[in-house]
């Protein structure tokens, strides 16, 4: 399928407070409806959000008809909504849906924030099929409806930190990547995950730019206990509806308690290595990203600083700064991995 780019979002399609106020019933009622639609062809775009007792959020455009593969589209009818206590939930308010769509890192279509949602528009994502590699029992190519049919799709609102030192908080809809992992059956000697980005020279004008700063295809990797780590997840949309391919269309990986290039997008390919993989952005400047990248106020970059954020959205007269949290304030849940690691070392 061709995903296509999100419109402008007028005032007028703002989803009411009240909407949202009782936000079970309300999943179960877009349930409902998403249903009815798909026996008429098409499938509604579900905002899906949470912010405390207040829950506010921008509707996401709705879905042409011609975009959805039949397969998928019932089981975003059936989306199990995030709890109302972390670590699947922050509580915070969520960043605008026009935010997450229009402020993008993802060089392979260009290099300002808009750049991204400006110049996607042509991206296939439909056949796509994922390589699965490696010290694994069942390595092949899967389609996306191979990686998919198992999983129940769930939503979970997670914090996004940059390494740039901007964030966002984003209602992603997806499964967990361990349940993923463990269906290829990875070995003993599989000790860490390589992922792959998707490489097209004729709709990725990034790819092609002879300004281009990174070797493609980009690449990150994963300890394996990372991986299979509860919060790792893989997304396929967020706010209840598709991925953009912007934002990482058709298949993407969530990483949050790491800095946001940890989370490769468009991923093509999956391999259990033994060894510790080459990373895009380690191999281009190590010394300033690091293999690990996990969230930490107390390592700067060596051109900023690390313990503030910025939130977004922002504009030229407010910009929202917060503290920021070691391991992105997930560390009830991953510190264990990092035990006797001396994290300014192994950044």
């Amino acid at each position: 399928m061709l995903i296509k780019k999100p419109s402008d979002i007028k005032p007028s399609e703002i989803t009411p407070e009240s909407v949202y106020r009782n936000r079970r019933q309300f999943m179960a009622d877009t349930g409902a409806l998403a249903i009815g639609a798909i026996a008429a062809g098409g499938l509604p775009g579900l905002a899906i959000a949470q912010d405390g007792d207040a829950l506010k959020a921008r509707a996401p455009v709705s879905l042409s008809r011609s975009a959805p593969a039949a397969w998928w589209e019932p089981k975003f009818a059936n989306i199990k909504p995030a709890p109302d206590s972390g670590p699947f939930y922050t509580g915070e308010a969520l960043t605008p849906y026009e935010d997450v769509t229009r402020y993008n890192n993802f060089y392979e279509f260009g290099m300002d924030k808009g750049d991204p949602s400006s110049n996607s528009g042509r991206f296939e994502v439909d056949p796509w099929s994922i390589e699965i590699a490696g010290e694994c029992g069942r390595p092949g190519t899967y389609t996306l409806e191979d990686i998919l049919k198992p999983h129940d799709l769930e939503e979970r609102i997670y914090r996004l930190r940059c390494v740039e030192a901007w964030s966002m908080v984003i209602p992603w809809i997806g499964f967990p990547l361990a349940d993923l992992l463990k269906r290829f059956e990875p070995t003993s000697r599989a000790r860490y995950v390589e992922f792959q980005t998707a490489v097209d020279r004729d709709t990725m004008p990034g790819v092609r730019s002879p300004f281009s700063i990174i070797d493609w295809p980009y690449q990150e990797g994963l300890r394996i206990d990372e991986a299979m780590n509860e919060l790792a997840f893989m997304a396929v949309g967020l706010y209840g509806n598709y991925l953009p391919p912007q934002n990482g269309a058709p298949i993407r990986l969530v990483v949050p308690w790491k800095y946001g290039f940890k989370s490769i997008k468009s991923i093509v390919r999956i391999n259990f290595v033994e060894e510790q993989p080459n990373t895009s952005w380690n191999d281009l400047q190590a010394n300033e990203y690091g293999f690990y990248a996990n969230v930490n106020p107390n390592v700067h970059h060596p051109r900023w600083r690390q313990d503030t954020e910025r939130r977004l959205p922002h504009t030229l007269f407010s910009r929202p700064i917060i503290d920021t949290r070691l391991f992105n304030g997930y560390g009830e849940q991953v510190a264990h991995l990092y035990e006797g690691m001396d994290l300014a070392r192994y950044y």
